[in-house]
Formats: C-alpha cells, sequence, structure tokens
C-alpha cells in the first residue's frame, strides 16, 4: 500500500504545474485532513523533506484582537511538518504526531507562510522524531516556531 505522503507527492506533482493545479490540490488535500483545510492552506511548494503553506489573512483565522489565532499558526506549522516529513518517507513507514510545542515571538499579521526543512530519517523501527515548522509573515519575520514530534515506525500488519 503506498503511504499517505508518496499519494500527495505524486498528486503534488501531476496537479502543481497545472493552471489552477495549486488550488485543486489544496482543496483535495482540505478534503482529506478536514482540519488542517479549515484554515484554507494553500501549498506554495512541495518537495520530499521542504514545503511551503499560506494561510490567508481572513476572518476566521484571527483572533478578536486582529491578529492571526495561536492555534490557527499552530495547525498550519503542524501541517508543514507533516507534509515535509511523509512526503519524504518510503511506502511502508507511517507516522503520527506525539506533541507539538510552539513559541509566539510577534503578533501575526497577514498571509503567514509556514516553512518547514527536514532530513528524513531512514526508519527501521519505531523512533521520535522532531520536526521544526517556522511561519513567517508577509515580510519574513519569524512570527512563530513549532516543534513537532512525530512517531515514525515501519506499518503494521492489519491482522
Amino acid at each position: 500500500m503506498r503511504s499517505p505522503g508518496v499519494r500527495l507527492l505524486k498528486l503534488w506533482r501531476s496537479l502543481s504545474p497545472l493552471p489552477g493545479g495549486q488550488w485543486l490540490f489544496a482543496q483535495m488535500f482540505s478534503r482529506m485532513v478536514p482540519y488542517s483545510g479549515s484554515v484554507g492552506p494553500r501549498i506554495r511548494h512541495l518537495e520530499p523533506g521542504h514545503v511551503r503553506v499560506e494561510i490567508p489573512d481572513r476572518r476566521s483565522n484571527r483572533q478578536h484582537l486582529g491578529s492571526v489565532h495561536a492555534i490557527a499558526l499552530m495547525n498550519v506549522a503542524e501541517m508543514a511538518s507533516g507534509l515535509a516529513m511523509m512526503s519524504g518517507l518510503p511506502d511502508g513507514v507511517r507516522g503520527i504526531v506525539t506533541s507539538i510545542s510552539i513559541d509566539y515571538l510577534k503578533k501575526a499579521r497577514g498571509t503567514i507562510t509556514a516553512v518547514s526543512r527536514v532530513a528524513v530519517p531512514t526508519v527501521t523501527t519505531d523512533t521520535d522524531f522532531d520536526v521544526v515548522s517556522e511561519c513567517l509573515d508577509r515580510d519574513g519575520a519569524v512570527v512563530a516556531r513549532a516543534t513537532v514530534r512525530w512517531r515514525l515506525g515501519p506499518e503494521r500488519s492489519k491482522t
């Protein structure tokens, strides 16, 4: 069975060069991962170990003070870590988040871009692996930095 990351990467590579392909990919991703889709993600770059995801400046992503909500930032940071990590894992390896920590460094205003780069490890046994995602404002300033811990391991047979 193909891993989710391998399937997503294949879909990205087939759709992203097409007119409207990135939008269509984001719609499909949002249907596959409904909670992550709630922030209106736009995947701008996806390759194994590196991703850039934007969330728009819209009312539903803001808190009552007018800046981007802390949990919207955490959502897009986790999404970026997962896309970067999972797109680099081979078939037969699974991953799940076991913890997230995030530091909010300044008010997040405008479109936010989450960037994650990771050297995807070779996985032969269950292991914990941390992935860092940074959330940047439109000027490129880091507004939040998240560390997402992934439990990676070989898929178990379903018996």
